[in-house]
């Protein structure tokens, strides 16, 4: 087990002890803003605190819930320790904190809102509160799932999660426009239906 300083209600533990959240639908990239934040803490050091549970069947495992970036900046400049706040969560709070914690970052890719949305529906079906495409259907605003989208728009982010990794990533690239990415896999769909239709209509004949 880590072994955990407790100063002023924070804690301190060494970064190599915090386990980052396996299926975080947002990547941690090496870019621009990256060496800025790595810039920014070796300044003025990390200002505001992991957060982070305890999981396992003894607690002994230190899962991070938000503040995958600020860890590997951490990681990258070597520190020691970091400060951490800790909270007592179920794994289906801690998805639904992971997504709910990183939409409001500025740059967002549309396959990782698209796996994000995804997520949190499952995170909440998880929780007994409905299945993914009840909760989706029957809300008139995405409030438990986007405060900025509506339920439409989530279902077809959503319905990116279906796309080849090659068709993804021209999303990504920006190389298909957003009024034509979201309709892509209705338009799969349906190319894929008439291509049986018309394999069985030959069969028929």
């Amino acid at each position: 087990m880590n072994k955990v300083n407790n100063i002023q209600g924070l804690s301190y533990v060494n970064p190599e002890g915090i386990v980052p959240f396996e299926n975080n639908p947002f990547e941690v990239r090496d870019d621009e803003e990256m060496k800025s934040l790595i810039e920014s803490i070796r300044e003025y050091g990390i200002l505001t605190p992991l957060v982070v549970s305890r999981q396992g069947r003894r607690g002994d495992v230190i899962q991070l819930v938000s503040g995958h970036r600020r860890l590997h900046a951490a990681k990258e400049l070597g520190l020691q320790v970091v400060p951490v706040s800790y909270v007592t969560m179920t794994p289906a709070e801690i998805e639904i904190a992971v997504v709910d914690s990183n939409l409001q970052r500025e740059h967002i890719l549309p396959s990782e809102k698209a796996k994000a949305f995804k997520m949190k529906m499952d995170a909440i079906s998880h929780q007994g509160k409905s299945t993914s495409r009840q909760l989706v259907d029957k809300l008139k605003s995405a409030e438990f799932i986007s405060q900025a989208e509506s339920g439409r728009q989530v279902q077809r982010y959503i319905r990116l999660t279906h796309l080849i990794p090659e068709l993804s990533d021209m999303v990504d690239k920006g190389k298909i426009e957003d009024s034509v990415y979201i309709h892509i896999p209705l338009i799969i769909q349906a190319i894929c239906i008439n291509g049986m239709i018309s394999v069985k209509e030959k069969m028929l004949k």
